[in-house]
């Protein structure tokens, strides 16, 4: 049994070959967690982007490039935290070899499919993790396993002035619309923003939507919007924080979110929000308290949103006032608390 006083050594698992919101997450989540003393071990691909972004913090790292490596290295752990789909079936295959308990956290809004291995997989979980209302209502609804919602956490990203006030040279003039999100337009909704921009182009000459961020839309969105003046895409950019402060308004046509941490860090750089009503996005942005709320999949909704606040100011001062009062809940410290809590009650229960 481990109590409060025990060591405790957690092994992460997280087999995405890319860095998004998943893996940004897990790192906030290890860093935090090593504040408290925690042993852990982290297992990923030998290409992961994550061990590099882990630099500094005590945690070893085990490769492992799908779910049948990577099980009889590293010595005894006391509880695995598979942080993606891939994890998932890695930690389902570390219990049945070496009798260590697992736990799932689930960041994506669509409902579990109900087949067979995933039944297995999630029912043989000691607990699995939501990270939205949605998400815990799909799980709850299954019945598969025991269901906490843990949040996810903002990144604190941080500024450079110089980098700031170059950026602010370089959009002078204008007011910055902006958005930040993997160009995958069935999940981010990137085509709302172009319809936007388009509309807004003669009425509104001086808005300028800046799009960060790449994928697999990445042509065709820029195609598709090749003949406008008010949009640029800036692809993928390591200074997020510098891009936030140079932002009028932040946004987020997401048409499926699972919470949408990205808005947290927008939060943070107290930018007003409008974003769209769907899946995990109104636990974060509660609508006229931290930011404005719109339907999905509706290109004139969000104009009118996008003209509504940078129209009135002071609404845009008290929704940022709003939004920085709920940032306390969606700390790196927080989430990594409650994990932890988690973690010691399911252990000391076995």
């Amino acid at each position: 049994m481990v109590t409060s006083s025990t060591p405790l050594h957690v092994r992460h698992v997280n087999l995405a070959k890319g860095f998004r919101g998943g893996e940004r997450q897990t790192v906030l989540l290890i860093r935090a967690l090593a504040a408290h003393g925690v042993s852990q071990s982290l297992v990923c691909r030998h290409d992961s982007p994550l061990p590099a972004a882990l630099a500094g913090v005590d945690v070893a790292i085990l490769a492992a490039d799908h779910q049948l490596a990577g099980h009889f290295r590293g010595g005894h752990a006391d509880l695995v935290h598979a942080h993606e789909a891939k994890a998932v079936h890695w930690a389902y295959l570390h219990h049945r070899l070496r009798g260590v308990p697992y736990i799932l956290t689930r960041r994506v809004p669509q409902p579990v499919k109900d087949k067979p291995f995933n039944r297995l997989t999630y029912r043989s979980a000691a607990s699995a993790v939501a990270i939205s209302c949605v998400i815990e209502q799909h799980l709850d609804a299954l019945g598969w396993c025991p269901v906490t919602r843990i949040p996810s956490a903002l990144s604190h990203l941080p500024s450079d002035p110089q980098q700031v006030e170059a950026l602010r040279q370089r959009f002078a003039g204008r007011r910055v619309v902006g958005h930040i999100g993997a160009l995958v337009d069935r999940h981010k909704g990137q085509r709302l923003l172009i319809d936007a921009a388009r509309r807004l182009r003669e009425s509104h000459p001086e808005l300028l939507f800046v799009c960060l961020g790449q994928g697999e839309d990445d042509a065709v969105l820029r195609q598709e919007s090749a003949d406008l003046d008010n949009l640029v895409w800036e692809g993928f950019r390591s200074n997020v924080g510098d891009y936030l402060e140079a932002m009028d308004l932040f946004a987020f046509p997401s048409r499926n979110e699972g919470l949408g941490s990205t808005l947290l860090d927008v939060m943070d750089h107290d930018v007003p929000i409008v974003a769209t009503d769907v899946d995990g996005i109104p636990d974060i942005v509660v609508h006229e308290r931290s930011g404005l709320l719109v339907p999905a999949n509706d290109a004139e909704a969000l104009t009118q949103g996008i003209v509504a606040l940078l129209d009135d100011p002071e609404r845009c001062r008290r929704l940022v006032t709003g939004a920085r009062q709920r940032l306390a809940a969606f700390t790196p410290a927080a989430m990594a608390e409650r994990y932890l809590a988690l973690y010691r009650s399911l252990l000391a229960h076995r």
